[in-house]
C-alpha cells in the first residue's frame, strides 16, 4: 500500500466528496419547472382522505405537489379503491407515491421488533414476499399508478431491471425511503445506480451533510420538514428555504403524528387520517410561507398547467 494515500484520496478518486460541504454553495439542479423544492404529504391513505386533501389545499391556495400513499400497504385497498384513487389525483396533476405490501412486519418474523433488531431495517424477508409485494407492485400499475416506495435495496434493483426489460411501465418510478437508512453521498450514489428516482435519506442530516450528498446525487432529495413523534418530531419549517437552496431540487416531506404504527395500520379509521391530512397541508402552506420570508429567491415549483 503506498504511504501517500490518505482517507481523502481514496474518496477523491471515486469522485466522491472528501468532506460535508461546509460552504454550503447554492445546488445548481432544479426541477424540469425550475422549481427548487415541491411538497409532499405522507399518509394519505383513502380516497375520502384525498378528497379532503384537495379541500383544505384549495382553501389555503396551496398546491400539494406529490403524496405518499397506503402506508398500510396497497394490500389493504381493492383495485377499484386503487383506481379511483389513481384517477382524483391524476385529474388534480398530483403525483402519488404508493407504498406496496408486504414488507418487514408483515410476516412471522420477529426480530424488527426487538430493542436491537430494529436496527436491521424494514427489508424484505425471503423469496416468497418479493413474490407477493411483486404481485402488489403488479395491481398498483394496474390501477393506473406509477410511483412506488421502495425499502429494500435489492428490490429496487429487480423493478429497476424489470422497468429496463418492459416488464412493468417505462414511466415507474422508485422513492427510495427514509427506512432504508441511507445518510450520506456515496449511499445515494449507489441508489441512483440501482434505478432510484427520488430518495429520502435520513431525516436529521445538516445542511452540510445534505450539500455533500447534492454534490454528487443528480435525483430529487426528499427531506422532512416536520417528522412524527417516534422519529424524533422534528420542525424544520424555517430551515426549509435554506435546504432547498443547497439541496435543491427537493421534495419538502410534511408526515406530523404519533408513530408509523399508529397512522398506518390497516384499521386506523378514515376520519383519523382526514384530521391529519387537515393539518398537513394547513403546515405545508406555512412551509411555503416561511421559506419565501427567509429566502424570497427560493423557488417552488408551480402548479402543473391546466
Amino acid at each position: 500500500m503506498s504511504t501517500s494515500v490518505t482517507p481523502e484520496s481514496i474518496l477523491a478518486a471515486q469522485g466522491l466528496p472528501t468532506s460535508d460541504n461546509h460552504e454550503l454553495p447554492t445546488s445548481a439542479r432544479t426541477f424540469a419547472d425550475g422549481g427548487q423544492f415541491r411538497l409532499e404529504v405522507s399518509g394519505v391513505e383513502r380516497l375520502s382522505n384525498l378528497e379532503v386533501l384537495l379541500t383544505e389545499a384549495k382553501r389555503h391556495e396551496v398546491f400539494v405537489h406529490r403524496i405518499i400513499c397506503f402506508g398500510g400497504g396497497a394490500t389493504l385497498l381493492d383495485k377499484g379503491e386503487l383506481r379511483a384513487f389513481g384517477q382524483l389525483a391524476a385529474e388534480n396533476g398530483i403525483e402519488v407515491v404508493a407504498c406496496p405490501g408486504p414488507r418487514a412486519g408483515w410476516d412471522s418474523g420477529r426480530q424488527l421488533t426487538s430493542r436491537e433488531g430494529i436496527t436491521t431495517g424494514k427489508r424484505i424477508r425471503g423469496v416468497d414476499n418479493i413474490r407477493y409485494l411483486l404481485h402488489d407492485v403488479l395491481r398498483i400499475f394496474d390501477a393506473g399508478l406509477r410511483g412506488l416506495l421502495v425499502i429494500d435495496e435489492g428490490v429496487l434493483d429487480v423493478l429497476n431491471t424489470a422497468r429496463a426489460r418492459g416488464d412493468i411501465p417505462e414511466d415507474a418510478f422508485f422513492k427510495v425511503s427514509v427506512y432504508a437508512g441511507h445518510a450520506n453521498p456515496a449511499s445515494v450514489r449507489v441508489l441512483e445506480q440501482l434505478g432510484a428516482d427520488s430518495v429520502n435519506p435520513v431525516g436529521d442530516l445538516s445542511r452540510p451533510v445534505l450539500s455533500a450528498i447534492r454534490s454528487v446525487a443528480t435525483v430529487p432529495l426528499d427531506i422532512w420538514a416536520i417528522t412524527f413523534d417516534s422519529f424524533g418530531g422534528m420542525t424544520r419549517l424555517w430551515e426549509a428555504a435554506d435546504i432547498a437552496r443547497v439541496a435543491s431540487p427537493v421534495y419538502f416531506k410534511i408526515e406530523p403524528g404519533e408513530s408509523e404504527e399508529v397512522m398506518y395500520n390497516g384499521y386506523t379509521d378514515a376520519e383519523f387520517h382526514d384530521r391529519l391530512v387537515v393539518h398537513k397541508v394547513r403546515q405545508a402552506a406555512i412551509l411555503r410561507e416561511l421559506a419565501a420570508t427567509v429566502d424570497s429567491g427560493v423557488r417552488i415549483s408551480p402548479p402543473p398547467a391546466g
